[in-house]
C-alpha cells in the first residue's frame, strides 16, 4: 500500500525567500519538528545529484536516511528521493507566486513503507499529514517574523 500525502500553505513572503530557505538542508531542523540534524553528503550548492542525510524521529523511532535530489528547478520545484533508510520516499516541494509578497508552497510525500514501517501503515498517512501541517506552519512563522 502506497502513502501519498500532500500539504499546502500560503506565506506572506516573496517566493524566492520561501524557496531559498526551504531548499537549504541545514535549515531543515529549524522548521521540521522531527528532524534533529541535516548534513550535506555532497558539496553545496543544491543541484540534481546533491545528497544529504537527515536524522529524524518519527512514530517514536530515530531514523537516519539520505536524500538525493532528482529534480531541481530553482524557485519552482524540488524533488528528492531517499537513497537509503527504512521508508523509501519521494518528497516534492513546489512554489507558486500569488502576489509579489505571497507564496503558495506545496509539500508532497509519496512512498511505500517496508520493514518495520509496514506495521505502522494505517497510522502513517495521518501522522505525516499532521507533521507536515505543523512543519509548514513553523516555516511560515519563521519566514513571516
Amino acid at each position: 500500500m502506497k502513502v501519498d500525502v500532500q500539504t499546502t500553505i500560503t506565506m506572506s513572503r516573496p517566493l524566492a525567500d520561501v524557496a531559498d530557505y526551504a531548499t537549504e538542508p541545514k535549515n531543515a531542523p529549524t522548521w521540521y519538528a522531527n528532524i534533529d540534524s541535516a548534513n550535506w553528503q555532497t558539496e553545496p550548492p543544491l543541484r540534481v545529484g546533491s545528497s544529504f542525510e537527515f536524522v529524524a524521529k518519527f512514530l517514536g523511532r530515530t531514523l537516519r536516511y539520505s536524500y538525493e535530489v532528482v529534480e531541481f528547478e530553482p524557485h519552482k520545484r524540488l524533488v528528492m528521493r531517499t537513497k537509503q533508510g527504512p521508508f523509501p520516499m519521494q518528497t516534492t516541494y513546489s512554489w507558486e507566486t500569488l502576489t509579489t509578497n505571497s507564496t503558495h508552497m506545496t509539500v508532497r510525500n509519496t512512498g511505500e513503507p517496508s520493514g518495520f514501517a509496514k506495521i505502522f501503515m494505517p497510522l502513517m498517512a495521518p501522522a505525516m499529514r499532521r507533521a507536515n501541517r505543523k512543519d509548514l506552519a513553523a516555516l511560515k512563522g519563521i519566514l513571516e517574523s
